[in-house]
C-alpha cells in the first residue's frame, strides 16, 4: 500500500459488490480452485499497492529470485495507484480477476474474505505451517472478526511515535523524562500545562478518534463485527473527559477543525506540547525550530490497555487461484524474514517476522534522525494491536468525528452524541 501511516480506504463499495457476487458464487465454499498443496507451478499474478514508482528494482529483483528457485512458476507483477485502490479490488472481485497474490490491509481483506474470495491461511496446511515464523501480533492483525481465521501473510508493519516538547513539560512542573503513559496521566498533564501557561499552551491538537477509544479500553464492536459498541459507559467517560479538557484549554481551541498539517505547525510553533510525527518531521524541526529539536522527546501514545497501536499490511491469496501452491509459495517468499528485513531497510516500515526487531538496526540508535525514530517506534510494536475496526469506513469515521465535535461544543451530551454516532454507523454497516 501507500506507505503513509494510518492510510485507510472506504470499504463500503467493495463490501457491496463482493457480497453480491458471493451470493451468486456461494460464499463459504472455500473459494473453489485447486489445493495449495503440491509442487508450485503455473502462471500467477502479484499485485502491490502504490509501490512501483519507488521500488521497481526491488520487486523486479524479488520476482526474478523467486523464479530462479521455482523455474516452473511465472510471476506477473502488477501495481495499482493509491487512489481508488478499493475500487480496483471491487472491480476485480466482480469480474473474477482478483490477482493470485494481492496486497491488502485488514479493512480491505475483510469483505473479500467474507465473500469466500481469500484463502483462510489457518485452514490451509501449506500456509499455516509458516505461522510460527511471524510475530504473533502480526498474524493476529490479519485475523478477521466473525470469520475465525487469518486471511493474509503478515508483511510490513508500521506505527507512529508521539513527539512531545520537554521544555513545555518542564515549564509546567512536569518531569520531562516521564511523558504520560496512561490517559489519567495525560489528562493530568494537560490540566497542569493549561494552568501553568494561562491557557496559552495546549497538550493536544486533535479530537479523539476511534483509535483513542480503543486505547482507552473501550469495546469498539461486538465479537462478530456486526455492531459498533463504543457508546458504552467507558466510551462516554472518555468523551466527557475530552470535553472537560477542551473547556479548560488542554485541547487546542481549533482542535475541531485542525488538519494534521495545522496540528503539526502548532507543535512546531510550540503552542501544542504533544503531536504524532515521523523522521521527516525531525528534519523540519532541526531547520525551522532548533529549540524544539533540542528538547524533543519521543514516546508512544498513552493507552490504558498496555498495547500500542499498529498498522498492518499483508498478502492475501485468492481462493479462486488456479495455482494456489505457487501463490502460497510466492506470498511466503515475499514475507519471509530475509526479504522482509531487506524491504524494511529500504522503506520506513518494520518487518513482521519473529525476531527481526531484535536486530541492532531496530534496537540501537545510529545517531541519525531516522535511526532515532526507528528505534523508538520498533519498541512500540511488540504487543501492539490494530485498534481500528476492519469494517469501519471513512464515512463511519466522519460520523464519529462530527458527533464528537458536537459533544465538545456542548451541542449534545456525550452519551447522546455517541449513541447517534453508533446508530448511524450501524445503519451504514447494514447497508453494506
Amino acid at each position: 500500500m501507500a506507505l503513509s501511516r494510518g492510510t485507510a480506504l472506504a470499504t463500503v463499495p467493495l463490501i457491496t459488490v463482493v457480497l453480491a457476487l458471493a451470493t451468486a458464487c456461494g460464499a463459504g465454499d472455500g473459494g473453489g480452485g485447486s489445493s495449495a498443496g503440491g509442487k508450485p507451478e503455473g502462471k500467477i499474478t502479484f499485485q502491490t499497492w502504490n509501490l512501483r514508482a519507488k521500488y521497481k528494482d526491488y520487486f523486479e529483483g524479488l520476482v526474478g529470485d523467486f523464479e530462479k528457485q521455482h523455474p516452473d512458476v511465472k510471476v506477473t507483477w502488477l501495481d495499482q495507484p493509491a487512489d481508488n485502490y478499493a475500487d480496483k479490488l471491487s472491480a476485480d472481485a466482480a469480474g473474477g480477476t482478483l490477482p493470485d497474490v494481492v496486497n491488502v490491509s485488514p479493512d480491505l481483506s475483510y469483505p473479500l474474505a467474507k465473500a469466500g474470495m481469500l484463502v483462510d491461511l489457518d485452514k490451509e496446511k501449506a500456509a499455516a505451517r509458516f505461522k510460527d515464523e511471524y510475530m504473533p501480533e502480526a498474524w493476529q492483525g490479519n485475523v478477521l472478526p466473525g470469520l475465525g481465521g487469518s486471511y493474509a501473510f503478515p508483511w510490513y508493519l508500521n506505527t507512529g511515535p508521539l513527539f512531545y516538547n520537554k521544555t513545555l513539560f518542564k515549564n509546567s512542573g512536569l518531569d520531562p523524562e516521564k511523558p504520560p503513559r496512561t490517559y489519567d496521566e495525560l489528562f493530568g498533564a494537560a490540566r497542569a500545562m493549561a494552568r501553568a501557561s494561562g491557557g496559552k499552551v495546549a497538550t493536544l491538537a486533535g479530537t479523539p478518534s476511534v483509535e483513542d477509544f480503543g486505547r482507552y479500553g473501550v469495546r469498539l464492536m461486538n465479537d462478530r463485527a456486526t455492531e459498533f459498541t463504543y457508546n458504552e459507559p467507558k466510551g462516554v467517560e472518555l468523551l466527557g473527559r475530552y470535553k472537560e479538557l477542551y473547556e479548560r484549554g488542554g485541547l487546542d481551541p481549533q482542535a475541531l477543525t485542525n488538519t494534521p498539517e495545522k496540528a503539526g505547525q502548532k507543535f512546531l510553533e510550540q503552542r501544542v506540547a504533544m503531536n504524532p510525527g515521523s523522521a521527516l518531521d525531525l528534519a523540519n524541526f532541526k531547520k525551522n525550530a532548533p529549540s524544539l529539536y533540542r528538547s524533543l522527546g519521543i514516546t508512544d501514545a498513552p493507552n490504558n490497555t498496555g498495547k500500542p497501536n499498529m498498522y498492518v499490511m499483508g498478502l492475501g491469496i485468492s481462493a479462486r487461484s488456479k495455482h494456489k501452491a505457487a501463490a502460497v509459495a510466492f506470498a511466503y517468499f515475499v514475507t519471509e524474514r530475509k526479504n522482509q528485513e531487506d524491504f524494511a531497510h529500504r522503506v520506513a516500515v518494520f518487518p513482521s517476522t519473529k525476531g527481526s526487531l531484535d536486530a541492532p538496526y531496530w534496537t540501537k540508535d545510529d545517531g541519525t534522525d531516522e535511526g532515532r525514530v526507528r528505534v523508538a517506534s520498533a519498541k512500540m510494536l511488540k504487543g501492539a494491536v490494530n485498534y481500528t475496526p476492519v469494517v469501519m469506513s471513512d464515512e463511519m469515521k466522519t460520523v464519529l468525528k462530527n458527533e464528537v465535535a458536537k459533544a465538545l461544543q456542548g451541542k449534545k451530551p456525550p452519551q447522546r452524541a455517541l449513541d447517534d454516532a453508533v446508530a448511524r454507523s450501524n445503519a451504514l454497516l447494514k447497508q453494506g
